[in-house]
């Protein structure tokens, strides 16, 4: 444990680490305050929104009741190509236009509500912090190996294994502890703006739940990232080696492959190939998937192609980050393991 402790110091005192700190607060608190600011209360606005959506649902009454009495009328005496366009029933036309409560939604000034504007902002968040994390993680282990701190240790701590695994554990709880702190007041800011300047009340066990979860896979997703980054380094024994390979499995790994598998193979469903799919469906939940270049799944009720689709799960995300991340530690400690002084 007082290995452990001694990391832990260490990682807290690393300058690299306070600068991306501030900077990721210094971020989440601009993304607050420009939140709070373009969102107002529902009630102030009701009264405008009621006032400028009247005169557009009066004149679109007048314009549907045309249509409704032309439809009519064709039906009664039109030919068929005459009647092509128009429902069998041409009450329809009514649904075809937007209701008195959807023309006042839509003059309403923005208000933040929590249930479903929160989990955009849990998004963000993790974005920002997996990022920090992976920088974290890169440089924690990397900066030692170029400098030569790490073979200073290991004089003093020859077990190799044991060295890697408390650095792994120390920036592990590390990132666990600020992502928990970050989260709660991000998490409690966001509520204060849905309290003063949006919606609470819609919110319910099972919301908070969702929201909750959301979270959760964010959290991993940051430790999963910093695990990652610290692999890496720990493999080319330099921060760059982690920063190299980040930017070419951006490069080759969206860019060449969707060229390659897209347009030179032509293989259905591209994104599924692609790795940003996978981390949007953790955060997500689901992405849904769909292939325009195939036949028809199904024909709509007006005659439409439905694609085929695919459903890409969270579950599904989870076993490959698993995969991921697993394999590059392995890779990490059975390199440390071969020059194992003991």
């Amino acid at each position: 444990m007082s290995l452990i402790n001694a990391e832990l110091r260490r990682l807290a005192k690393r300058r690299l680490v306070r600068v991306l700190l501030g900077l990721v607060i210094a971020l989440l608190a601009t993304v607050a305050v420009v939140t709070a600011a373009t969102h107002y209360p529902p009630g102030p606005g009701l009264a405008r929104a009621e006032a400028a959506a009247e005169p557009e649902f009066q004149q679109q009454q007048r314009l549907v009741a045309e249509e409704i009495a032309t439809c009519e009328r064709v039906q009664e005496s039109g030919s068929g190509d005459e009647r092509m366009g128009w429902p069998r029933d041409c009450q329809e036309i009514r649904q075809w236009y937007p209701s008195r409560a959807e023309l006042i939604a839509f003059h309403m000034p923005p208000s933040f509500e929590f249930r479903d504007d929160f989990r955009a902002m849990v998004t963000v968040f993790t974005g920002l912090l997996a990022m920090v994390g992976f920088l974290v993680g890169a440089s924690f282990v990397g900066a030692e190996w170029r400098s030569g701190g790490m073979m200073n240790l290991l004089l003093w701590r020859p077990r190799r294994l044991q060295v890697f695994g408390a650095k792994l554990l120390a920036m592990v709880g590390g990132l666990l502890g600020l992502g928990l702190g970050l989260g709660a007041l991000w998490t409690g800011g966001f509520w204060l703006i849905a309290s003063f300047r949006g919606v609470t009340e819609t919110m319910t066990s099972g919301a908070w739940q969702s929201i909750g979860l959301a979270g959760l896979r964010g959290l991993v997703l940051v430790l999963a990232a910093g695990a990652v980054g610290f692999g890496l380094a720990s493999l080319g024994r330099h921060t760059a080696m982690a920063m190299g390979i980040a930017i070419a499995a951006f490069v080759i790994g969206v860019a060449g492959v969707g060229i390659v598998i897209g347009a030179m193979l032509q293989w259905p469903f591209v994104e599924r190939w692609l790795w940003p799919t996978y981390l949007a469906a953790w955060l997500t939940g689901s992405v849904e998937l769909f292939d325009f270049s195939g036949p028809c799944e199904t024909i709509g009720p007006f005659g439409e192609c439905e694609p085929a689709r695919m459903v890409i799960t969270w579950q599904d995300s989870g076993l490959l980050i698993g995969a991921a991340v697993l394999l590059v530690l392995a890779a990490a400690m059975w390199q440390m393991h071969r020059r194992d002084v003991t």
